[in-house]
């Protein structure tokens, strides 16, 4: 509603402005509004879910206020992705001593189909590993999220396009829709989903979840991609996805993010495909073309554009920015790039200072990493980009589910 009056008043000023010219009149424009100021006291009016829970609602306020002057850093499935079959601590907490600031965790072996609840499966140990990840970082102060690789509704085995047909790709996420021929799927799915974030809880405080549903969807390797869906249908489905939690489900431990890939350069274009004020808690973005091998400073100044760009945007709409996804995988076949996390990463970060609330590695594997182990190449590298001003491990970490007084 808000928004159809700002159009309408938009409409309007235009007719003013050309009926004035043609009258050789002088039109003095006022300036445009600033973001209202975010107070303990009013924050829930710039929620998604103004009914959230005391520690999601302080979540939201520490998010927006220390992103003016500091990083998180996490890492995807910290706690449990391992290179070089190393288990134990953390990789990140192996080369740094710390636990990250953030842990990234995923629904995607908790709705695979092959989940039976059962003690025995394998999904559904999973899921357990996964609730209890997400109680230990809480109880460490830390910032959990969930993304959400949703199996594609025929076959449920893949959510990526190479090996779907044509028409699968084609009617996929259309068929989500309330008059699709898998909304009742996809309810079910949502249901689990829901059943998850009511569990997520310690000593009767619901665990804040920053849930970040069809992501990247600006490139088409997902089945949710822009090439498989309208703007308008993906809002759709989005919109579905905040109101049947937030509203049916009466889950209100979430705050919702909204996560394209890196292609938007302009906040029009970023906002093609963009729900709306009402169903967005977090502008995120996922980056790592702009920093891969031979992209050097110029990806990250570009990067860095990118992050601007986004930080402005967010400040506008008085939500959370932040760098949803990245990183420089290093294998056998890819070496490590000189100084890419204290001076390209660092840079694209901070240069003329984007408020920017947390930067998320991806997971590490048996044979490649994104996070140094102590005996890899660039981990001096990365032990002076985490001992940088702005960047924050789980130690520095301020009272995130605490609002001031």
């Amino acid at each position: 509603m808000k928004n159809r009056f700002s159009i309408v008043a938009i409409l309007l000023a235009s007719i003013i402005f050309s009926c004035s010219k043609d009258q050789g009149t002088t039109i003095t424009t006022t300036p445009s509004p600033q973001p209202s100021v975010i107070t303990p006291q009013n924050v829930r009016d710039y929620m998604v879910d103004h009914n959230a829970t005391p520690a999601t609602t302080a979540l939201f306020y520490q998010l927006v206020n220390q992103s003016s002057a500091k990083n998180l850093v996490g890492q995807h499935e910290a706690f449990n992705s391992f290179y070089a079959n190393q288990t134990g601590l953390s990789d990140l907490k192996k080369t740094t001593g710390k636990d990250p600031a953030v842990l990234g965790l995923d629904f995607m072996f908790i709705t695979d189909k092959n989940n039976t609840g059962q003690a025995d499966n394998w999904y559904y140990q999973q899921e357990l590993k996964s609730i209890a990840d997400a109680k230990e970082a809480f109880q460490k102060g830390m910032l959990v999220t969930y993304s959400w690789h949703l199996r594609e509704p025929y076959l449920e085995e893949q959510f990526y396009t190479n090996t779907m047909t044509d028409q699968q790709k084609a009617t996929a996420f259309k068929s989500l829709l309330p008059n699709g021929i898998h909304h009742n799927w996809f309810k079910a799915k949502l249901d689990k989903l829901a059943s998850v974030f009511q569990t997520l809880e310690v000593n009767g405080t619901p665990i804040p979840v920053v849930f970040r549903p069809f992501h990247e969807m600006d490139g088409s390797w997902f089945w949710w991609g822009q090439n498989y869906a309208t703007a308008e249908e993906y809002k759709t489905v989005f919109r579905f996805i905040v109101t049947y939690l937030r509203d049916v489900k009466n889950i209100h431990n979430v705050l919702y993010a909204f996560a394209p890939d890196a292609s938007y350069t302009q906040a029009n274009d970023y906002l093609t495909r963009y729900p709306g004020d009402d169903y967005v808690d977090l502008l995120g973005m996922d980056n790592y073309a702009d920093f891969a091998v031979q992209q050097g400073q110029q990806g990250a100044v570009r990067a860095n554009e990118k992050l601007i760009m986004l930080s402005n945007l967010a400040q506008q709409k008085n939500k959370i920015a932040a760098l949803t996804e990245t990183g420089y995988q290093v294998s056998a076949t890819s070496s490590p790039i000189s100084n890419w996390f204290s001076t390209y990463l660092y840079y694209a970060l901070n240069e003329s200072s984007p408020k920017i609330a947390y930067v998320m590695f991806w997971n590490n594997t048996q044979n490649a990493y994104y996070i140094p182990t102590p005996a890899s190449g660039n981990t001096a590298d990365f032990l002076q980009f985490t001992t940088k001003a702005r960047c924050i491990l789980q130690p520095q970490l301020p009272q995130l589910y605490t609002l001031p007084n």
